[in-house]
């Protein structure tokens, strides 16, 4: 057996449309019955307590009621019924029960069913008949006063109206002493039952319910369910005799169309739709004969416009013999002034012109308030951008005097010895022009003991430096070695991992920073050396006692009394001891993959090089080379030292240019090569020597300003294929599709000399020729007759 789940959702009350008081829109209306969902089976219904059962309807607009209709009495009309809505005792129920509605019945907790528009849930939770009147229940219907929104609930007749508040105080948040329960007129004690009242077994009951006080505790209506899921299988319990049942499993078919509206019947008091239940049937399909029904054409209109004479004359009816007409109304009609075509026609022109002027006046008008917007619009941002520029400048040169007042790295120094190198190359010049013979001489040493000076000046501030960055690099050390292991995952989230060996790094990170604490107490101090000297004690070597040693010695000097600065000396020891057991793999596995000494002496022999200026063997990490180098040449340390005593260069503008170009080739393709073979002395020679370090549009000489971009953007960036410009020049430039019909003759001229002189510089490069090759290996793209390659064609 198959139900559509709509078929549950409306139900039809018999006196709907048997109550003379309703609009009658069809004849036959079948009667429908409530139902719950439920799979319980005899022996269960047998089981459930005498508690009260209810079943709440939430009466609304387009909503119906449905109760137990008399089975012999569909469709006729009774006199007697108390409300329009009320519903009569039946002799066969369709009872649906479900699982949770039983559970419910058996805590003593009414149950609720929701009504919403067009649609009704009824649950009428069954009962078997019971000896005890006190446990039957009764449909009671309650009218909120002053809205007159009616609720119908099932409730057992043994209770009293002091029950039936307490109910309705969950349901409407309302303190049970403020509601009062109002029937035919008189207010009902709470200690009556509704057996009191003339209720029997399974009747009926209207009463009213009001609040006493309305300003603070108003009585709204419930609102109604949202959403109620049907199961897909439901078991029908249906009555056939007073102690005979018979249970049906139904089958829920669900359907998403929208079913027609075939009629019903619609209260004409309260206002409330009855529909038919074969609103809820699915239809039957007509079957398909092969014959086209619908076509375009009759579903299109065609109109037409035609003039007609009309088939009614008209008249004027004058004064005459016999017929007077009264003239009182009359008005007398003069000719005005007769004027031709050409007249009409130039009258015609000149208001033309008229409204011509006035509407170029009106574009005019516009087009200068636009202009005068877009002129204070670029002013504004000129203006913008010139602060924007003066403040970079300014925050530049802040950073630059923090550097000089306050060195810390490499590049810090560089700055300094570069400004030094600059200073005294100017004294130079000015003591050569001015002075000569003995004053010349006299200046020239000046000039050499204020160098002197400055440069032991810098060499003091190196070595603070040094000092504040060998605790940062040893910081670091410990750091790296005793972060746990970090992996990311498939959704993006970090996973961390500790090992034993973190772990053990971790504890000998924090003992190395307790040992390293000042202005600690005698009592703290001694307790920090004990714990590193278990720590120490674990493992047996030369470097274990020599701190067990130190940290006794240390001990017996604190117990005597000695001030601290006196302890200076013996407690860096102990800290320089200690962080050399750090770094011993034996006491630390995790320090093996950080250490620059392979552990393994067999890999000692790969990749090592000897520097002829320091006459050491170094890896070959420690050697700069640059794209044009042959041999390893001198390591880094010596290339900085030399650069420190001669030349004197900072290369940090150039690094800064190098980095920023490898970002940008990086966003363009992945794949590219060329600029990440360049170095710092490459790039410096390709702007100071080939683009004479200022823009090829403006001049502009100032190098923070100036960024190297793609000449051709559609082909990778290389000395060949660059052009050096300020940042304003590089983005417009980018924005060009064809860069040979932008500019000139005689600008792509002097772009392509200059790439000329690069790809003759490069081509020395093993790796940068490869490129080249490749690049004259590709096929030319479509130019114009700009390129120089091509001789000009003239014309006699």
């Amino acid at each position: 057996m198959k139900m559509s789940d709509q078929q549950f959702k409306t139900f039809n009350d018999k006196d709907a449309h048997a109550n003379p008081e309703t609009n009658d829109i069809s004849e036959n209306a079948p009667a429908s019955f409530p139902v719950n969902e439920s799979t319980e089976d005899d022996s269960t219904l047998a089981e459930e307590k005498a508690a009260p059962q209810v079943g709440m309807i939430d009466h609304g607009p387009n909503t119906s009621v449905s109760g137990e209709a008399d089975s012999k009495n569909i469709g006729q009309a009774d006199p007697n019924d108390v409300h329009p809505s009320t519903t009569e005792e039946t002799t066969e129920v369709a009872n649906i029960h479900a699982q949770s509605e039983t559970d419910a019945q058996d805590s003593g907790v009414p149950e609720k069913v929701y009504s919403a528009r067009d649609t009704t849930y009824v649950v009428t939770p069954f009962k078997p008949a019971s000896p005890d009147e006190k446990n039957a229940t009764a449909t009671v219907k309650v009218m909120l006063l002053p809205d007159g929104y009616v609720m119908t609930v099932a409730f057992a007749i043994g209770l009293t109206t002091d029950n039936l508040k307490e109910h309705f105080t969950t349901e409407l948040k309302i303190p049970p002493n403020v509601l009062q329960i109002i029937f035919n007129g008189d207010v009902v004690e709470d200690s009556k039952t509704l057996l009191d009242l003339g209720v029997r077994p399974h009747g009926t009951i209207q009463l009213e319910m009001s609040s006493t006080d309305p300003q603070n505790y108003p009585i709204k209506p419930v609102k109604p369910q949202q959403e109620y899921n049907m199961p897909d299988v439901i078991t029908v319990r249906v009555q056939k005799d007073a102690d005979t049942y018979q249970d049906v499993v139904v089958e829920i078919e669900r359907t998403t169309r929208r079913n027609a509206f075939l009629g019903g019947y619609r209260h004409k008091i309260t206002g409330i739709e009855f529909h038919h239940a074969g609103v809820q049937t699915i239809s039957k399909k007509r079957p398909d004969n092969g014959i086209e029904k619908f076509c375009r054409n009759t579903q299109t209109v065609r109109e037409k416009s035609q003039h007609q004479q009309v088939t009614y004359t008209t008249s004027t009816q004058m004064t005459k013999i016999g017929c007077y007409v009264s003239n009182t109304t009359d008005k007398l009609i003069s000719p005005g002034k007769y004027f031709t075509a050409d007249e009409y026609h130039y009258r015609r022109l000149k208001a033309v012109i008229v409204i011509q002027t006035y509407a170029r006046r009106w574009h005019a008008i516009r087009l200068v308030k636009q202009l005068l917007h877009d002129k204070m619009v670029r002013l504004d941002w000129e203006k913008k951008e010139e602060q924007r520029k003066k403040k970079e400048k300014e925050d530049r040169l802040k950073r630059e005097y923090e550097r000089r007042m306050h060195p810390k790295t490499k590049e810090d120094f560089d700055l300094l010895y570069h400004a030094l190198e600059k200073w005294r190359q100017e004294e130079l010049e000015h003591i050569n022009a001015t002075l000569t013979g003995a004053e010349r001489k006299a200046a020239l040493c000046a000039l050499l003991e204020q160098e002197t000076q400055l440069i032991a000046s810098i060499g003091r501030h190196k070595l603070d430096a040094n000092e504040e960055n060998i605790k940062n690099s040893v910081q670091a050390f410990l750091e790296k070695c005793s972060e746990p292991k970090k992996w990311k995952a498939f959704d993006n989230k970090i996973t961390e991992m500790d090992t034993q060996y973190t772990i053990r790094a971790r504890e000998l990170k924090d003992i190395y920073a307790t040992i390293n604490m000042k202005h600690l107490t005698q009592d703290e101090r001694l307790d920090c050396l004990l714990t590193l000297k278990h720590t120490v004690k674990e493992d047996k070597c030369k470097l274990t006692e020599d701190i067990v040693e130190l940290i006794d010695r240390e001990a017996d000097l604190l117990m005597r009394g000695v001030k601290e600065s006196n302890l200076e000396g013996l407690r860096k020891r102990i800290s320089t001891l200690f962080l050399q057991y750090i770094k011993t793999p034996t006491f630390n596995p995790e320090v093996a993959r950080l250490l620059k000494v392979p552990q393994d002496p067999s890999q000692l022999h790969k990749n090592i090089y000897f520097c002829p200026g320091c006459r050491r063997y170094l890896r070959s990490t420690e050697f700069s080379l640059t794209a044009k180098s042959h041999t390893t040449g001198r390591c880094r340390q010596c290339n900085k030292l030399d650069n420190v005593a001669r030349q004197r260069e900072d290369l940090n503008k150039y690094k800064n240019m190098l980095t920023q170009l490898r970002q940008a080739e990086a966003e363009y393709d992945k794949k590219a090569k060329i600029a990440f073979l360049l170095q710092e002395q490459d790039l410096q020679y390709l702007l100071r020597v080939i683009w004479a370090t200022q823009s090829a549009l403006s001049a502009w000489d100032d190098l923070y300003d100036l960024v190297m971009v793609r000449w051709n953007k559609y082909f990778e960036w290389s000395p060949w294929n660059c052009i050096l410009l300020t940042k304003e020049e590089a983005a417009a430039h980018l924005k060009l599709d064809n860069v040979e019909q932008a500019y000139g003759v005689v600008f792509i001229r002097k772009v392509k000399h200059k790439h000329t002189l690069a790809k003759k510089y490069f081509s020395q490069i093993p790796a940068m020729a490869q490129f080249l090759r490749c690049r004259d290996s590709q096929p030319a793209a479509p130019v114009s007759d700009l390129l120089v390659t091509k001789p000009a064609v003239t014309q006699a």
